[in-house]
Protein backbone atom coordinates (compact mmCIF):
# COMPACT_ATOMS: atom_id res chain seq x y z
CA UNK A 1 0.00 0.00 0.00
CA UNK A 2 2.57 2.26 0.78
CA UNK A 3 4.71 2.03 -2.90
CA UNK A 4 1.53 2.79 -3.96
CA UNK A 5 0.94 6.13 -2.44
CA UNK A 6 4.33 6.64 -3.43
CA UNK A 7 3.96 6.31 -6.94
CA UNK A 8 0.83 8.41 -6.75
CA UNK A 9 2.39 11.40 -4.93
CA UNK A 10 5.18 11.41 -8.15
CA UNK A 11 2.30 11.37 -10.81
CA UNK A 12 0.30 14.47 -9.09
CA UNK A 13 3.91 16.65 -8.49
CA UNK A 14 4.40 15.29 -12.51
CA UNK A 15 1.31 16.69 -13.29
CA UNK A 16 1.87 20.00 -11.17
CA UNK A 17 4.79 20.64 -13.04
CA UNK A 18 3.29 20.36 -16.26
CA UNK A 19 -0.16 22.16 -15.78
CA UNK A 20 1.26 25.51 -13.41
CA UNK A 21 3.51 27.04 -16.53
CA UNK A 22 0.42 26.39 -18.81
CA UNK A 23 -1.91 27.85 -16.52
CA UNK A 24 0.50 31.10 -15.39
CA UNK A 25 0.76 31.60 -19.14
CA UNK A 26 -3.21 31.91 -19.93
CA UNK A 27 -3.27 34.50 -16.52
CA UNK A 28 -0.74 36.64 -17.16
CA UNK A 29 -1.91 36.29 -21.14
CA UNK A 30 -5.97 37.44 -19.71
CA UNK A 31 -3.99 40.46 -17.89
CA UNK A 32 -1.74 41.39 -20.07
CA UNK A 33 -3.93 41.82 -23.40
CA UNK A 34 -6.95 43.36 -20.57
CA UNK A 35 -4.08 45.80 -20.16
CA UNK A 36 -3.18 46.03 -24.17
CA UNK A 37 -7.57 46.85 -24.63
CA UNK A 38 -6.93 49.68 -21.85
CA UNK A 39 -4.32 51.03 -23.61
CA UNK A 40 -6.14 50.85 -27.25
CA UNK A 41 -9.18 52.62 -25.54
CA UNK A 42 -7.07 55.23 -24.10
CA UNK A 43 -5.51 56.12 -27.36
CA UNK A 44 -8.53 55.96 -29.38
CA UNK A 45 -10.22 58.67 -26.89
CA UNK A 46 -6.67 60.36 -27.19
CA UNK A 47 -7.22 60.58 -31.00
CA UNK A 48 -10.82 61.70 -30.96
CA UNK A 49 -9.71 64.49 -28.28
CA UNK A 50 -6.70 65.36 -30.96
CA UNK A 51 -9.26 65.72 -34.09
CA UNK A 52 -11.47 68.03 -31.64
CA UNK A 53 -8.95 70.08 -31.17
CA UNK A 54 -7.78 70.17 -34.85
CA UNK A 55 -11.16 70.92 -36.60
CA UNK A 56 -11.27 74.31 -34.80
CA UNK A 57 -10.17 77.48 -36.94
CA UNK A 58 -6.62 78.48 -36.40
CA UNK A 59 -5.31 75.34 -33.89
CA UNK A 60 -1.75 74.30 -34.47
CA UNK A 61 -0.17 70.88 -34.64
CA UNK A 62 1.77 71.87 -31.63
CA UNK A 63 -1.65 72.52 -29.41
CA UNK A 64 -2.74 68.86 -31.16
CA UNK A 65 0.69 66.96 -30.32
CA UNK A 66 -0.15 69.11 -26.69
CA UNK A 67 -4.07 67.61 -26.39
CA UNK A 68 -3.21 64.13 -27.35
CA UNK A 69 -0.51 64.17 -24.64
CA UNK A 70 -2.25 65.21 -21.88
CA UNK A 71 -5.12 62.82 -22.69
CA UNK A 72 -2.60 60.30 -22.80
CA UNK A 73 -0.98 61.12 -19.39
CA UNK A 74 -4.35 61.34 -17.97
CA UNK A 75 -5.13 57.62 -18.93
CA UNK A 76 -2.18 56.91 -17.53
CA UNK A 77 0.61 55.72 -20.49
CA UNK A 78 3.85 56.06 -19.78
CA UNK A 79 5.47 59.70 -21.23
CA UNK A 80 6.99 57.68 -24.73
CA UNK A 81 6.82 59.63 -27.30
CA UNK A 82 3.93 58.71 -29.28
CA UNK A 83 3.81 59.64 -33.38
CA UNK A 84 0.93 61.81 -33.49
CA UNK A 85 -0.04 62.95 -37.14
CA UNK A 86 -2.70 65.43 -38.38
CA UNK A 87 -3.98 65.37 -41.60
CA UNK A 88 -6.03 68.05 -42.91
CA UNK A 89 -8.02 66.74 -46.39
CA UNK A 90 -9.07 69.42 -48.28
CA UNK A 91 -12.56 69.72 -50.45
CA UNK A 92 -11.23 69.52 -54.49
CA UNK A 93 -14.14 72.05 -55.11
CA UNK A 94 -13.91 74.37 -53.08
CA UNK A 95 -10.57 74.19 -51.81
CA UNK A 96 -11.44 74.62 -48.07
CA UNK A 97 -10.18 72.14 -45.56
CA UNK A 98 -13.33 69.78 -45.19
CA UNK A 99 -11.89 66.97 -42.58
CA UNK A 100 -8.88 66.91 -39.95
CA UNK A 101 -7.74 63.28 -39.31
CA UNK A 102 -5.27 62.40 -36.52
CA UNK A 103 -3.47 59.01 -35.83
CA UNK A 104 -1.45 57.96 -33.32
CA UNK A 105 1.19 55.22 -33.18
CA UNK A 106 1.86 54.01 -29.98
CA UNK A 107 4.74 51.52 -28.88
CA UNK A 108 2.93 49.19 -26.31
CA UNK A 109 5.61 46.57 -24.21
CA UNK A 110 3.90 43.62 -22.50
CA UNK A 111 5.32 44.01 -19.16
CA UNK A 112 5.02 40.22 -17.42
CA UNK A 113 3.67 37.69 -21.26
CA UNK A 114 7.32 37.95 -22.85
CA UNK A 115 9.59 36.61 -19.64
CA UNK A 116 6.72 33.76 -18.80
CA UNK A 117 6.51 32.85 -22.49
CA UNK A 118 10.23 32.64 -22.57
CA UNK A 119 9.78 29.87 -19.16
CA UNK A 120 8.37 27.67 -21.61
CA UNK A 121 9.91 27.98 -24.27
CA UNK A 122 13.44 30.17 -24.63
CA UNK A 123 12.93 30.80 -28.40
CA UNK A 124 9.50 32.07 -27.86
CA UNK A 125 8.29 35.60 -29.71
CA UNK A 126 4.75 35.70 -27.79
CA UNK A 127 4.72 39.20 -25.67
CA UNK A 128 7.40 40.63 -28.33
CA UNK A 129 6.60 44.31 -28.70
CA UNK A 130 3.55 45.81 -30.76
CA UNK A 131 2.56 49.39 -32.34
CA UNK A 132 -0.86 50.15 -31.81
CA UNK A 133 -2.41 52.55 -34.05
CA UNK A 134 -5.18 54.70 -33.46
CA UNK A 135 -6.87 57.02 -36.07
CA UNK A 136 -9.84 59.75 -36.03
CA UNK A 137 -11.39 61.97 -38.22
CA UNK A 138 -14.10 64.83 -37.50
CA UNK A 139 -15.13 67.26 -40.16
CA UNK A 140 -14.32 70.69 -39.76
CA UNK A 141 -17.20 73.36 -39.67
Amino acid sequence: MRTRLRNERGAALLETAITVPIILLISVGIFEFGRAYQTQQVLTNAAREGARQAILEGVTDAQVTTTVRNYMAGGGLTPVDPVITRTISFNPAGGCPCASRVTINYPFNFIVLQPVARLVSRTSTVGAPITMQASALMRNE
